[in-house]
């Protein structure tokens, strides 16, 4: 059986400076084993890797060509631990350079979400869920 879990999450950039650049503005902090060719992030639970798209595409087995434009489908979450956490880290995005999509507002499932694209169009969620449980190192396990 395959293991129930998600450990990294890479994404393809098409301009890796700047976007390393503006995780690096959220005040996201890089492992020592960043480069200015690959760069991961840390966070509570899964790590964030961003890699030039062209080698990503190559090393997946895809062609040059495979669509990349429009959305995909998939959004990243980062869960808080306040409702008013969701407004105030929106603003920091905002600061920082990300294109707010949906602004912050109650969710008809009781929490407080806002979403926004990151400079090459990742879609992220900024989510308060009052029924999530977080383990000590602050990974999500449960909501």
């Amino acid at each position: 059986m395959i293991p129930e879990r998600v450990s990294l999450i890479t994404i393809g950039a098409k301009q890796l400076p700047q976007l390393r650049q503006f995780y690096q503005r959220l005040g996201w902090r890089e492992m020592e084993f960043s480069s200015d060719s690959y760069c991961v992030f840390r966070t509570a639970g899964v790590l964030l890797s961003l890699f030039p798209l062209t080698e990503l595409l190559k090393d997946a087995g895809l062609s040059q060509d495979y669509s990349i434009e429009g959305f995909k489908g998939i959004t990243l979450a980062i869960n808080v631990d306040q409702p008013g956490e969701v407004d105030t880290y929106m603003e920091e995005v905002r600061a920082a350079g990300g294109t707010v999509i949906r602004e912050a507002s109650d969710a008809f499932w009781g929490g407080r979400t806002a979403y926004f694209l990151d400079p090459e169009s990742n879609a992220w969620e900024i989510a308060w869920n009052p029924d999530s449980v977080f383990d000590e190192k602050g990974a999500m396990i449960s909501f």
